[in-house]
């Protein structure tokens, strides 16, 4: 097995530089598109996104940590700036490509206020903080009594209760703790505590999807239980870490033999297409690698192993596509049914982030359990 990640790290990375230069204003191209896309218009690079642009920044962050490089540093401030820029004066951040009608959008809001805080933690310059500020404002404002964001919803996704959203809570979370503002944090609090209450017994999560809520993507699944972990731990709120731990468990115990998940799956968690979701593979691994960092519980790492190469399998670093080259797709098969025949930007985001965190733990040292033992 290979367990060298610095090859498939730099080849992403340098995928993401290339989606950041090409677009020539510091944002980051949403992906790729490898096929004529009728709605893009076309084959070749796509128009800058704030969404993924925004986090992506504390991935660059890690990586010119891991690798010393300070030209990664750059690029994430770039981003950073760029996002401020572009922010609205409602302090939210717009749905969908720069180029697209504007729409508002709640979970847009989330991602980049995450970037902007991790450029104000790196930097000390408080223009970020002060988008963060107003970034946050308006996620508190636009929260509906009973803890649901309904309002603001980017015209590019459905409408609905969309309790994906609980990685916007993350990210308030995050602002309380950053720039101290306690409504953020209750916010915050009260937004998770909805999903939570919201959640299965058996760890189902409904409304959780862009497109089907009866048959969820593994990519939206995956942002709720980050949010849920990532939230319950700033929180201190041990309630939602087992929220994010019953989900996580479940999908743990659909890993196959070759490290496959399904790309959609039904309220019993089984599996809904023949597709894998890439994006959802590798969030899935930074949250069970998370799980063993916060619980201390190396079963949770059980899964990892074979989740990590299978990614690694499909990333084609030697392609003379400077498009695909070091990219991660959608879907696997590159036709299936999440971004068919596109290399996404957050993608290859959460690939990077996936293979940083299995260095950091050293996931191949994990124990003998099978991954059903996580559901005890």
């Amino acid at each position: 097995m290979d367990q060298d990640h610095t090859p498939h790290l730099l080849a992403a990375l340098a995928w993401i530089g290339r989606a950041q230069d090409v677009t020539a204003t510091g944002g980051i191209a949403r992906g790729y598109s490898l096929v004529h896309h009728r709605h893009f218009g076309g084959r070749g690079w796509q128009a800058d996104y704030p969404e993924t642009t925004g986090y992506i920044i504390p991935t660059l962050f890690a990586a010119a940590d891991r690798f010393a490089r300070e030209d990664l540093v750059a690029r994430a401030m770039l981003a950073a700036t760029w996002e401020c820029g572009i922010q609205l004066h409602d302090g939210s951040v717009r749905g969908g490509m720069i180029t697209e009608p504007l729409s508002p959008s709640v979970f847009n809001t989330g991602q980049v206020l995450l970037g902007w805080l991790s450029a104000f933690q790196r930097s000390g310059d408080w223009r970020y903080a002060d988008a963060a500020r107003a970034g946050a404002q308006f996620l508190i404002d636009a929260l509906d009594h009973d803890g649901i964001w309904r309002r603001a919803h980017s015209l590019f996704a459905c409408p609905g209760d969309a309790l994906y959203n609980a990685r916007t809570a993350w990210a308030l979370a995050a602002a309380a703790e950053a720039l101290g503002m306690p409504a953020a944090r209750e916010a915050a609090a009260r937004a998770l505590g909805a999903v939570a209450a919201r959640q299965h017994g058996n760890g189902w999560l409904p409304d959780c999807c862009l497109t089907d809520s009866a048959r969820p993507l593994l990519h939206t699944i995956a942002y709720a239980v980050t949010g849920l972990l990532e939230g319950g731990r700033l929180l201190g709120d041990d309630r939602l870490i087992g929220a994010a731990r019953s989900t996580a468990a479940a999908l743990a115990d659909r890993v196959d033999i070759d490290g496959r998940l399904p790309g959609r799956l039904g309220a019993d968690w089984r599996g809904a297409s023949s597709w894998s979701c890439l994006t959802g593979q590798a969030q899935m691994v930074s949250n069970w690698i998370r799980l063993f960092e916060i619980t201390g519980d190396r079963r949770w790492l059980e899964p990892v192993p074979a989740v990590v190469t299978f990614l690694k399998a499909t990333q084609d670093r030697h392609a003379g596509d400077p498009g695909l080259a070091g990219g991660i797709t959608g879907s696997d098969p590159v036709s299936g049914g999440y971004g068919p025949h596109e290399v996404l930007s957050w993608a290859t985001k959460f690939f990077v982030d996936a293979l940083l965190l299995d260095e950091r733990v050293g996931s191949r040292t994990a124990g003998s359990g099978t991954h059903a033992l996580l559901l005890a």
